[in-house]
Protein backbone atom coordinates (compact mmCIF):
# COMPACT_ATOMS: atom_id res chain seq x y z
CA UNK A 1 0.00 0.00 0.00
CA UNK A 2 1.21 3.90 -0.98
CA UNK A 3 0.92 6.33 2.05
CA UNK A 4 0.62 8.99 -1.01
CA UNK A 5 -3.04 9.82 -0.69
CA UNK A 6 -5.07 10.59 -3.10
CA UNK A 7 -5.52 14.71 -4.21
CA UNK A 8 -8.62 16.36 -4.08
CA UNK A 9 -9.74 17.20 -7.78
CA UNK A 10 -8.06 14.17 -9.31
CA UNK A 11 -10.74 12.41 -11.82
CA UNK A 12 -11.52 9.37 -11.25
CA UNK A 13 -13.36 6.42 -12.83
CA UNK A 14 -15.08 3.60 -10.55
CA UNK A 15 -13.44 0.12 -10.84
CA UNK A 16 -15.59 -3.58 -10.70
CA UNK A 17 -13.03 -5.59 -8.50
CA UNK A 18 -12.84 -4.82 -4.83
CA UNK A 19 -14.94 -5.14 -1.51
CA UNK A 20 -15.61 -4.21 1.83
CA UNK A 21 -13.97 -5.54 5.12
CA UNK A 22 -15.50 -6.15 8.27
CA UNK A 23 -12.87 -3.60 9.36
CA UNK A 24 -14.22 -0.49 7.39
CA UNK A 25 -10.97 -0.87 5.04
CA UNK A 26 -11.64 -1.67 0.80
CA UNK A 27 -9.85 -3.95 -0.73
CA UNK A 28 -9.05 -4.38 -4.13
CA UNK A 29 -9.18 -7.44 -5.88
CA UNK A 30 -7.28 -6.59 -8.94
CA UNK A 31 -3.86 -8.36 -8.15
CA UNK A 32 -3.00 -10.79 -5.86
CA UNK A 33 -1.44 -7.70 -3.64
CA UNK A 34 -4.94 -7.38 -2.48
CA UNK A 35 -4.46 -3.74 -1.36
CA UNK A 36 -6.22 -2.90 2.21
CA UNK A 37 -7.27 0.85 1.80
CA UNK A 38 -8.68 3.59 4.06
CA UNK A 39 -10.46 6.38 2.50
CA UNK A 40 -7.98 8.43 0.55
CA UNK A 41 -5.09 6.19 0.09
CA UNK A 42 -3.76 4.80 -2.58
CA UNK A 43 -2.73 0.89 -3.59
CA UNK A 44 0.71 -0.39 -4.07
CA UNK A 45 0.09 0.42 -7.58
CA UNK A 46 -0.62 4.22 -6.96
CA UNK A 47 -3.18 4.79 -9.59
CA UNK A 48 -6.11 3.05 -8.01
CA UNK A 49 -6.99 4.40 -4.91
CA UNK A 50 -10.41 4.53 -2.50
CA UNK A 51 -12.25 7.22 -3.06
CA UNK A 52 -16.02 7.70 -1.38
CA UNK A 53 -15.44 4.34 -0.27
CA UNK A 54 -14.88 2.33 -3.64
CA UNK A 55 -11.83 1.71 -5.70
CA UNK A 56 -11.23 3.98 -7.84
CA UNK A 57 -8.63 4.39 -11.23
CA UNK A 58 -6.90 7.96 -11.07
CA UNK A 59 -5.32 7.84 -14.62
CA UNK A 60 -8.26 6.88 -17.24
CA UNK A 61 -7.50 8.67 -20.44
CA UNK A 62 -4.19 9.96 -19.18
CA UNK A 63 -0.69 8.68 -20.77
CA UNK A 64 3.21 9.16 -20.49
CA UNK A 65 3.01 9.27 -24.13
CA UNK A 66 2.80 7.87 -27.61
CA UNK A 67 4.86 6.48 -29.76
CA UNK A 68 5.12 4.28 -32.76
CA UNK A 69 7.66 1.13 -32.55
CA UNK A 70 8.11 -1.71 -34.33
CA UNK A 71 6.03 -4.89 -33.28
CA UNK A 72 9.23 -6.90 -32.41
CA UNK A 73 10.33 -4.42 -30.00
CA UNK A 74 7.86 -5.90 -27.23
CA UNK A 75 8.71 -8.50 -28.12
CA UNK A 76 6.63 -9.89 -30.65
CA UNK A 77 8.74 -12.35 -33.27
CA UNK A 78 5.32 -14.09 -33.98
CA UNK A 79 2.80 -11.33 -34.37
CA UNK A 80 1.82 -9.21 -37.43
CA UNK A 81 6.06 -9.14 -38.05
CA UNK A 82 7.45 -6.08 -39.39
CA UNK A 83 4.19 -4.07 -38.83
CA UNK A 84 4.47 -0.51 -36.83
CA UNK A 85 3.01 -0.59 -33.22
CA UNK A 86 1.00 1.99 -31.62
CA UNK A 87 2.89 1.66 -28.05
CA UNK A 88 1.71 3.76 -24.78
CA UNK A 89 1.71 3.74 -20.70
CA UNK A 90 0.62 5.47 -17.96
CA UNK A 91 2.24 5.66 -14.37
CA UNK A 92 2.70 3.15 -11.16
CA UNK A 93 3.19 -0.56 -11.38
CA UNK A 94 1.84 -3.39 -9.37
CA UNK A 95 5.17 -5.01 -8.74
CA UNK A 96 8.47 -3.26 -6.96
CA UNK A 97 10.67 -4.71 -9.38
CA UNK A 98 14.20 -3.28 -8.12
CA UNK A 99 15.86 -4.22 -11.20
CA UNK A 100 12.74 -2.15 -13.00
CA UNK A 101 13.86 -0.92 -16.81
CA UNK A 102 11.59 1.64 -16.92
CA UNK A 103 11.34 3.10 -13.58
CA UNK A 104 10.91 6.80 -14.74
CA UNK A 105 7.28 5.17 -15.57
CA UNK A 106 6.23 2.30 -13.73
CA UNK A 107 7.81 3.97 -10.24
CA UNK A 108 6.57 7.34 -11.08
CA UNK A 109 4.60 8.97 -7.79
CA UNK A 110 3.71 12.54 -10.26
CA UNK A 111 0.86 13.01 -11.58
CA UNK A 112 2.61 15.17 -13.92
CA UNK A 113 4.26 12.19 -15.94
CA UNK A 114 1.06 11.55 -17.55
CA UNK A 115 1.48 14.79 -19.88
CA UNK A 116 -0.60 13.10 -22.74
CA UNK A 117 -4.47 12.92 -22.69
CA UNK A 118 -6.23 11.04 -25.12
CA UNK A 119 -9.75 8.96 -25.48
CA UNK A 120 -10.45 5.72 -26.95
CA UNK A 121 -11.60 6.13 -29.65
CA UNK A 122 -8.47 8.90 -31.07
CA UNK A 123 -6.65 6.81 -29.76
CA UNK A 124 -7.65 4.03 -31.92
CA UNK A 125 -8.09 6.66 -34.85
CA UNK A 126 -4.67 7.93 -34.35
CA UNK A 127 -3.11 3.95 -34.68
CA UNK A 128 -5.21 3.62 -38.02
CA UNK A 129 -4.07 7.09 -39.45
CA UNK A 130 -0.73 6.34 -38.70
CA UNK A 131 -0.74 3.03 -40.53
CA UNK A 132 -0.51 0.51 -36.97
CA UNK A 133 -1.99 -2.94 -37.12
CA UNK A 134 -1.73 -2.64 -33.46
CA UNK A 135 -1.79 -0.88 -30.26
CA UNK A 136 0.47 -1.79 -27.17
CA UNK A 137 -0.24 -1.65 -23.83
CA UNK A 138 3.08 -1.33 -22.67
CA UNK A 139 5.95 1.06 -20.20
CA UNK A 140 3.99 -0.02 -17.43
CA UNK A 141 2.13 -2.78 -16.48
CA UNK A 142 -1.41 -2.50 -18.27
CA UNK A 143 -2.98 -4.89 -15.97
CA UNK A 144 -3.35 -1.63 -13.13
CA UNK A 145 -5.34 0.65 -15.68
CA UNK A 146 -7.66 -2.61 -16.95
CA UNK A 147 -10.32 -0.35 -17.23
CA UNK A 148 -8.98 2.26 -20.04
CA UNK A 149 -6.79 -0.56 -21.37
CA UNK A 150 -9.84 -2.34 -22.25
CA UNK A 151 -12.11 0.18 -23.38
CA UNK A 152 -9.66 0.98 -26.09
CA UNK A 153 -9.64 -2.55 -27.13
CA UNK A 154 -12.84 -2.14 -27.75
CA UNK A 155 -12.48 1.30 -29.98
CA UNK A 156 -9.84 -0.27 -31.84
CA UNK A 157 -11.73 -3.65 -32.52
CA UNK A 158 -14.35 -0.98 -34.32
CA UNK A 159 -11.30 0.13 -36.75
CA UNK A 160 -9.92 -3.55 -37.41
CA UNK A 161 -6.66 -2.53 -35.29
CA UNK A 162 -5.27 -5.40 -32.82
CA UNK A 163 -4.40 -4.98 -29.25
CA UNK A 164 -1.44 -6.30 -27.34
CA UNK A 165 -0.56 -6.46 -23.64
CA UNK A 166 2.80 -6.02 -22.65
CA UNK A 167 2.35 -7.39 -18.88
CA UNK A 168 3.98 -9.36 -15.68
CA UNK A 169 0.80 -11.06 -16.11
CA UNK A 170 0.46 -10.56 -11.85
CA UNK A 171 -3.21 -10.63 -12.12
CA UNK A 172 -6.48 -11.96 -9.74
CA UNK A 173 -9.03 -14.91 -11.82
CA UNK A 174 -11.87 -12.82 -12.28
CA UNK A 175 -10.11 -9.57 -13.76
CA UNK A 176 -7.88 -11.86 -15.90
CA UNK A 177 -10.77 -13.22 -17.58
CA UNK A 178 -11.96 -9.85 -18.24
CA UNK A 179 -8.99 -8.46 -19.36
CA UNK A 180 -7.64 -10.57 -22.07
CA UNK A 181 -11.19 -11.17 -23.87
CA UNK A 182 -10.24 -8.20 -25.42
CA UNK A 183 -6.69 -8.75 -25.96
CA UNK A 184 -5.70 -10.56 -28.96
CA UNK A 185 -1.74 -10.93 -28.04
CA UNK A 186 0.66 -10.20 -24.94
CA UNK A 187 4.19 -10.72 -23.98
CA UNK A 188 4.17 -11.87 -20.60
CA UNK A 189 7.50 -11.39 -18.24
CA UNK A 190 7.74 -14.27 -16.52
CA UNK A 191 10.75 -12.76 -14.36
CA UNK A 192 12.44 -15.74 -13.32
CA UNK A 193 11.63 -19.33 -11.94
CA UNK A 194 12.15 -19.27 -8.30
CA UNK A 195 9.55 -17.92 -5.53
CA UNK A 196 12.83 -16.57 -3.64
CA UNK A 197 13.52 -14.64 -6.90
CA UNK A 198 9.61 -12.89 -7.12
CA UNK A 199 9.92 -12.27 -3.67
CA UNK A 200 13.14 -10.17 -2.77
CA UNK A 201 12.67 -8.53 -5.94
CA UNK A 202 9.35 -8.40 -7.36
CA UNK A 203 7.61 -7.69 -4.25
CA UNK A 204 5.38 -10.69 -5.57
CA UNK A 205 4.73 -14.30 -5.86
CA UNK A 206 5.88 -16.88 -8.73
CA UNK A 207 2.53 -18.83 -8.77
CA UNK A 208 0.02 -16.19 -10.16
CA UNK A 209 2.01 -15.37 -13.07
CA UNK A 210 2.05 -19.44 -13.81
CA UNK A 211 -1.51 -19.60 -13.53
CA UNK A 212 -1.88 -16.55 -16.17
CA UNK A 213 0.29 -18.36 -18.86
CA UNK A 214 -1.68 -21.94 -17.97
CA UNK A 215 -5.02 -19.80 -18.15
CA UNK A 216 -3.62 -17.83 -21.51
CA UNK A 217 -2.96 -21.21 -23.04
CA UNK A 218 -5.91 -24.01 -22.20
CA UNK A 219 -8.49 -21.17 -22.04
CA UNK A 220 -7.82 -18.33 -24.74
CA UNK A 221 -6.93 -17.54 -28.19
CA UNK A 222 -4.70 -14.88 -27.32
CA UNK A 223 -1.26 -14.90 -29.28
CA UNK A 224 1.53 -14.73 -26.45
CA UNK A 225 5.21 -14.98 -25.93
CA UNK A 226 7.40 -14.81 -22.94
CA UNK A 227 10.35 -12.57 -21.95
CA UNK A 228 12.77 -13.59 -19.37
CA UNK A 229 15.37 -10.54 -18.11
CA UNK A 230 18.18 -12.51 -17.28
CA UNK A 231 20.01 -11.13 -13.95
CA UNK A 232 23.65 -12.07 -13.61
CA UNK A 233 23.57 -14.40 -10.13
CA UNK A 234 19.91 -13.51 -9.67
CA UNK A 235 18.14 -16.24 -12.10
CA UNK A 236 21.25 -17.09 -14.50
CA UNK A 237 22.13 -20.96 -13.49
CA UNK A 238 21.77 -23.30 -15.65
CA UNK A 239 19.40 -25.51 -12.95
CA UNK A 240 16.80 -22.47 -13.49
CA UNK A 241 16.69 -22.45 -17.21
CA UNK A 242 16.63 -26.10 -16.94
CA UNK A 243 13.64 -25.87 -14.86
CA UNK A 244 11.70 -23.12 -16.66
CA UNK A 245 11.87 -24.53 -20.12
CA UNK A 246 10.98 -28.23 -19.04
CA UNK A 247 7.67 -26.53 -17.34
CA UNK A 248 6.86 -24.32 -20.09
CA UNK A 249 7.11 -27.81 -22.67
CA UNK A 250 4.98 -29.77 -20.00
CA UNK A 251 2.66 -26.59 -19.59
CA UNK A 252 2.17 -24.56 -22.37
CA UNK A 253 3.97 -26.47 -25.10
CA UNK A 254 7.03 -25.96 -28.06
CA UNK A 255 5.43 -22.84 -29.67
CA UNK A 256 4.93 -20.45 -27.05
CA UNK A 257 8.48 -18.30 -28.35
CA UNK A 258 11.08 -17.19 -25.22
CA UNK A 259 13.50 -14.09 -25.54
CA UNK A 260 15.89 -13.85 -22.81
CA UNK A 261 17.17 -10.74 -22.60
CA UNK A 262 19.92 -8.86 -21.23
CA UNK A 263 19.83 -6.66 -18.42
CA UNK A 264 21.72 -3.47 -17.87
CA UNK A 265 22.18 -1.91 -13.94
CA UNK A 266 19.22 0.03 -13.32
CA UNK A 267 16.72 1.56 -10.75
CA UNK A 268 17.90 -0.17 -7.54
CA UNK A 269 20.29 -2.78 -9.14
CA UNK A 270 22.98 -0.67 -9.98
CA UNK A 271 26.05 -2.82 -8.58
CA UNK A 272 25.41 -5.74 -11.19
CA UNK A 273 26.93 -6.18 -14.36
CA UNK A 274 25.12 -6.05 -17.56
CA UNK A 275 23.85 -10.04 -18.94
CA UNK A 276 27.10 -11.29 -20.77
CA UNK A 277 25.84 -12.70 -24.31
CA UNK A 278 27.06 -16.17 -23.66
CA UNK A 279 24.68 -16.35 -20.73
CA UNK A 280 21.34 -15.42 -23.20
CA UNK A 281 22.38 -18.11 -26.06
CA UNK A 282 23.45 -20.33 -23.33
CA UNK A 283 19.81 -20.30 -22.12
CA UNK A 284 17.96 -19.93 -25.78
CA UNK A 285 20.21 -23.36 -26.37
CA UNK A 286 18.59 -24.94 -22.91
CA UNK A 287 15.19 -24.12 -24.22
CA UNK A 288 15.76 -25.66 -27.61
CA UNK A 289 17.50 -28.82 -26.29
CA UNK A 290 14.24 -29.19 -23.58
CA UNK A 291 12.01 -28.67 -27.41
CA UNK A 292 11.22 -25.57 -27.30
CA UNK A 293 10.68 -24.43 -30.96
CA UNK A 294 11.69 -20.59 -30.85
CA UNK A 295 13.93 -19.31 -28.22
CA UNK A 296 15.17 -16.14 -28.90
CA UNK A 297 17.65 -13.45 -27.50
CA UNK A 298 17.16 -10.03 -26.86
CA UNK A 299 19.15 -6.29 -26.18
CA UNK A 300 22.25 -7.86 -27.56
CA UNK A 301 23.04 -7.67 -31.16
CA UNK A 302 23.18 -11.67 -32.38
CA UNK A 303 21.05 -12.18 -35.98
CA UNK A 304 21.43 -15.95 -35.60
CA UNK A 305 19.60 -15.72 -32.44
CA UNK A 306 17.25 -13.12 -33.23
CA UNK A 307 15.92 -15.15 -36.08
CA UNK A 308 13.11 -17.55 -36.53
CA UNK A 309 14.20 -20.89 -37.46
CA UNK A 310 12.08 -24.04 -38.92
CA UNK A 311 12.16 -26.69 -36.57
CA UNK A 312 11.63 -29.62 -38.83
CA UNK A 313 14.04 -28.63 -41.41
CA UNK A 314 16.20 -26.14 -40.34
CA UNK A 315 15.42 -23.34 -42.39
CA UNK A 316 15.94 -19.67 -42.01
CA UNK A 317 12.28 -18.58 -41.85
CA UNK A 318 12.78 -14.53 -41.12
CA UNK A 319 16.48 -13.34 -40.76
CA UNK A 320 16.36 -10.23 -38.35
CA UNK A 321 18.95 -8.05 -37.52
CA UNK A 322 17.84 -5.86 -34.45
CA UNK A 323 14.11 -4.97 -35.79
CA UNK A 324 14.88 -4.82 -39.51
CA UNK A 325 13.61 -7.85 -41.14
CA UNK A 326 15.72 -9.47 -44.00
CA UNK A 327 15.24 -12.92 -45.80
CA UNK A 328 11.60 -14.34 -45.48
CA UNK A 329 10.70 -17.50 -46.10
CA UNK A 330 7.78 -17.89 -45.00
CA UNK A 331 4.66 -18.65 -47.49
CA UNK A 332 1.13 -16.77 -47.32
CA UNK A 333 -0.01 -19.50 -44.94
CA UNK A 334 3.02 -18.91 -42.94
CA UNK A 335 4.40 -22.23 -43.55
CA UNK A 336 8.25 -22.81 -43.99
CA UNK A 337 8.53 -22.72 -47.47
CA UNK A 338 11.17 -25.76 -48.27
CA UNK A 339 9.26 -28.32 -45.88
CA UNK A 340 5.72 -26.90 -45.31
CA UNK A 341 6.10 -26.74 -41.49
CA UNK A 342 3.74 -24.67 -40.01
CA UNK A 343 5.45 -21.71 -37.95
CA UNK A 344 3.49 -20.87 -35.06
CA UNK A 345 2.32 -17.39 -34.65
CA UNK A 346 -0.42 -15.06 -35.95
CA UNK A 347 1.22 -13.93 -39.68
CA UNK A 348 -0.12 -11.55 -42.47
CA UNK A 349 0.53 -12.88 -46.18
CA UNK A 350 3.85 -10.79 -46.45
CA UNK A 351 5.95 -9.27 -43.74
CA UNK A 352 5.52 -5.28 -42.81
CA UNK A 353 8.74 -3.47 -43.86
CA UNK A 354 8.49 -0.56 -40.72
CA UNK A 355 11.44 -1.74 -39.80
CA UNK A 356 13.59 0.19 -37.17
CA UNK A 357 11.98 3.45 -36.64
CA UNK A 358 10.67 4.97 -33.53
CA UNK A 359 8.53 7.63 -33.80
CA UNK A 360 6.58 9.65 -31.52
CA UNK A 361 3.09 10.87 -31.75
CA UNK A 362 0.35 13.42 -30.69
CA UNK A 363 -3.08 12.06 -30.23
Amino acid sequence: MSDTPIESGVPVTPTRYWHRLDDGRVQCDLCPRHCRLHEGKRGLCFVRARKDDQIVLTTYGRSSGFCIDPVEKKPLNHFLSGTPILSFGTAGCNLACKFCQNWDISKSRETDTLAAAATPEAIATAARRNGCHSVAYTYNDPVIFMEYAIDIAQACKEQNICSVAVTAGYIDEKPRELFFRYMDAANIDLKAFTEDFYYRLTGGHLQPVLDTLIYLKRETSVWFELTTLVIPGQNDSEKEFEEMTQWIVENLGPDVPIHFTAFHPDWKMRDLPPTPAATLIKAAGIARMNGIHYAYVGNVHNRHYASTWCHECGELLVERDWYVLGEWNLDEKGCCRNCGTSCAGVFLPSPGDWGARRKPVGI
